[in-house]
Parts: structure tokens; C-alpha cells; sequence
């Protein structure tokens, strides 16, 4: 069928893979919000959040709603959450958040994958001094005075708020994620999802040939299906 369509054909399948992993992702999530704190949002923040986050991502809502079905039984398995880290090449920092339920297997794939690509697995909170946490919430901002909520949102623990593309992103110190989950829920607002991200606060400047390289590796981790999230401070400007 020619060029075009094989091109479109490749872009749609890379686009399916990419929302199979979110949505795998997203039904770990919920299975450990609902092992921790019960199936109803109501009574279940951890849960609320990641309900809110799955809509925000476009999960079907009988999908959402088989998972938290399926989290409830007592025969379903549990995930545990845990962080490894280490270096790659060059000397760039890696942090990689994962979701098991299977930590041996999970901890050697992380170790091959360092260990075949010139890296290293470090050992717990090696990092704490590279990386930060920060809440990040994006929030629908049809109808809100902006100059009033930022005055508010700032009472509330946020660092920054500004809109971008139509929609209204407000950062936090990790600490006050919860106070700000609190706050955009008691005033209603639209929130299309919030979650904890990693930032670094130093760099490593790498080349172009650098650079591939150690996309090599960070592709390894995030093919991984026990792996939510991967950091790194390689400066790729």
C-alpha cells in the first residue's frame, strides 16, 4: 500500500504500545491505592488521584473500574514500590521507579541493564543530593480567575503556577502534595491529573554520541514493564 501508509501504520502501532503502558502502569497504580486504602475514592485519596489521572490519560471507565474490582480480591497479587539507582555512562545519574511483584526478577534486569550498557546499580538514596520530588498539577482553568487562585494556591504550598497550551501547571515541594490534592479538591476545580516527578539539580553535559548512547540504556529501563519512571541529569540542550 505504499510508503505513507506504512510510515502511518508504524506511528499507530508505537502510539497503541505507548497507551498499553500507560494503562498497565495505571492499573498498578490502582491496585496498590486500592491494597492500601479500600475500593472507595471516597474514603481513598491515593486512589482518587490515580481515578483522576486514568481519566486524564483517556483509560476507559470499565477498565478503571475492572481494576479496582480486581485489586479488591483477595486472591489478586500485590506490587511493591521501589527505587534503584545508579550511573550510566559518562557519569549521568539514573533513578529508576518501578512496581513489582517480583523484586528478584525486577532487581537483576536492573542490574543487566546497567551492567551491559558501562553502568553501575548504586545502592539506596545514593542520589537523595542529585534529585528532588515535586508535585506537579495540571488543572483545567476554563473559568477560573487566575490572578485570585494563584494568590490562594500559593497559601497552599505552591512554588509556581502558569499556564501552558490551555492548561493551568502548578509545582510543590513533595511535602505539600497532599495539602494541594486537598486544596484543588475542596474548590472543585477541574484537576486532569497530578503526580510526583524527580528534577535534577545538577547536570552532566554529554555529546551527541554521548547522548545516544545513554537513550540506549533509559529505552532498556523504560521498556521494562515492572518500570513506572526513569530519571536522569544528562543535559541534552
Amino acid at each position: 500500500m505504499g510508503r505513507a501508509f506504512e510510515f502511518r501504520k508504524e506511528r499507530k502501532l508505537k502510539r497503541w504500545g505507548k497507551m498499553a503502558k500507560v494503562f498497565t502502569k495505571l492499573g498498578k497504580e490502582i491496585s496498590m491505592a486500592v491494597k492500601e486504602g479500600g475500593p472507595d475514592p471516597a474514603s481513598n485519596a491515593r486512589l482518587r488521584v490515580v481515578i483522576q489521572n486514568a481519566k486524564g490519560a483517556n483509560m476507559p471507565k470499565d477498565r478503571i473500574e475492572s481494576a479496582i474490582k480486581r485489586a479488591s480480591s483477595k486472591d489478586e497479587k500485590g506490587y511493591e514500590e521501589l527505587v534503584y539507582e545508579g550511573y550510566g555512562p559518562h557519569g549521568v545519574a539514573i533513578l529508576i521507579e518501578t512496581a513489582t511483584d517480583n523484586i528478584n526478577r525486577t532487581v537483576a534486569n536492573i542490574r543487566s541493564y546497567f551492567s551491559k550498557h558501562n553502568g553501575s546499580l548504586g545502592t539506596s538514596g545514593m542520589l537523595n543530593f542529585i534529585f528532588e520530588r515535586k508535585g506537579i498539577f495540571r488543572v483545567n482553568p476554563e473559568g477560573v480567575d487566575m490572578e485570585e487562585l494563584e494568590l490562594e494556591l500559593i497559601d497552599c504550598g505552591a512554588e509556581e503556577v502558569f499556564e501552558d497550551e490551555n492548561e493551568l501547571i502548578i509545582y510543590t515541594q513533595f511535602e505539600d502534595f497532599g495539602k494541594m490534592q486537598k486544596a484543588l479538591e475542596e474548590k472543585q476545580l477541574n484537576v486532569i491529573s497530578s503526580e510526583l516527578q524527580r528534577f535534577p539539580l545538577s547536570v552532566v553535559e554529554v555529546t551527541a554520541e554521548q547522548e545516544e548512547e545513554l537513550n540506549k540504556l533509559i529505552e532498556k529501563f523504560e521498556d521494562d514493564e515492572d518500570v513506572n519512571a526513569v530519571y536522569h541529569n544528562m543535559d541534552t540542550a
